[in-house]
């Protein structure tokens, strides 16, 4: 139909088929290695990637994207759920959306020349470090610092919980260019190439979930980049960096949503083979309306995640939508998955079945990219409560 929402089309199904299979193909079979290991290899599968055209989905067709839309970007993004390993979701979608989105959008020609179209062609590996040891949801009290000296910034400070932040080639750095008491209005992004004297990498946390790959604190001491690698206004990076969350948050919708999804069909897989009392675990009601509850709520989560794409793709501003989309998404999400986990019995305490690193994965998603509690505070300032 013409007027079907949400709108999708032919190259959609293109995507999510390419996805799909490259999910279970080149990811899924690894991810309980990876999660040992405590990373995965994530420059050789970042090339493979480019090799199939999905690390631009919304990239212009200048910078070696394919120059779709935010539709084509949650076709993508839902897609690589089927990997079942949210660490390496999490890595993949920093590096397409979450670091280099805010290049796509507010970049100057020579850095998405320099840094974005080399991310596109799987050369580079991109980061977002926004979140310091004193600063997280808290944007505007950063306190890494950038001092203008010639041509050039200099930096100081740390930043942790940095995803990819051991292997990227870049960073998407939020700074304080303003003074100390600046608060968010002394606050700039700038692009900062990892090969930068005085920068290094400290402890990879031990983390509870998305353990295949890194969070990682940085450290920078008297680092020099050029001043040509400012990322939109000097002192205006609040701006952006809030803007860019929309994004992020998008995306952790679709992970909440779509990791509900395949949870709920793995349970009812193993629900219809395992039998206690005679018969499958399916046969029982008091699970088959807690699944019926779940299907209603996921699919509730579902479309109000596609209806803050919708208005991502709108000119109208976007942010009270989406906050309430990871709100619901990521709260839902840890009653979904801990009844998936419960309905496998022991089974689902055991590393074997993968409800036992999805319980531990989506544990992430209402603290990354903005606790609940954040979303609720923003929920209630654009309702005017």
């Amino acid at each position: 139909m013409a007027n079907s929402f949400p709108p999708w089309t032919e190259e959609h199904d293109m995507i999510r088929r390419t996805v799909r299979q490259f999910a279970e193909e080149r990811l899924y079979p690894y991810r309980q290695e990876w999660d040992k290991q405590g990373n995965w290899p994530a420059r050789e599968m970042f090339q493979e990637m480019a090799e199939l055209g999905l690390l631009g989905i919304k990239v212009d067709e200048q910078y070696g994207g394919m120059g779709l839309d935010w539709w084509a970007n949650t076709a993508f993004a839902e897609e690589l759920g089927w990997s079942r390993n949210a660490g390496v979701v999490m890595s993949i979608l920093v590096n397409t959306d979450m670091a280099t989105g805010v290049i796509a959008e507010i970049g100057t020609h020579e850095q998405k020349e320099e840094f974005l179209a080399p991310v596109v062609r799987g050369e580079k590996i991109a980061a977002l470090g926004v979140t310091e040891p004193g600063a997280g949801s808290d944007v505007a009290s950063i306190e890494t610092t950038a001092v203008e000296d010639g041509d050039d910034f200099v930096i100081n400070g740390s930043k942790t919980y940095i995803t990819n932040g051991s292997f990227a080639d870049f960073i998407t750095l939020a700074v304080r260019t303003g003074g100390p008491d600046s608060g968010f209005g002394g606050i700039s992004l700038v692009l900062f190439p990892t090969d930068t004297p005085g920068f290094s990498v400290g402890r990879k946390l031990d983390k509870l979930g998305t353990r295949s790959v890194d969070s990682s604190e940085l450290h920078f001491d008297n680092c020099r980049i050029p001043k040509r690698n400012l990322l939109g206004m000097l002192n205006g990076g609040f701006i952006h960096i809030m803007q860019n969350f929309q994004g992020e948050r998008i995306v952790g919708s679709l992970m909440a949503v779509s990791g509900m999804e395949i949870a709920i069909k793995d349970a009812l897989q193993y629900g219809s083979e395992r039998k206690a009392f005679g018969r499958p675990l399916t046969k029982f009601q008091v699970w088959r309306h807690k699944f019926a509850e779940h299907l209603t709520a996921v699919k509730a989560a579902k479309m109000l995640t596609y209806h803050a794409v919708d208005k991502m793709m709108g000119d109208d501003d976007p942010t009270l939508e989406v906050s309430m989309a990871k709100l619901f998404a990521a709260d839902l999400a840890q009653k979904v998955i801990y009844d998936c986990l419960q309905f496998h019995g022991g089974y689902g305490f055991i590393e074997e079945y993968d409800i036992a690193r999805t319980y531990r994965d989506m544990r992430l998603l209402p603290i990354g990219g903005g606790t609940s509690e954040v979303m609720k505070e923003i929920i209630a300032k654009y309702s005017n409560v």
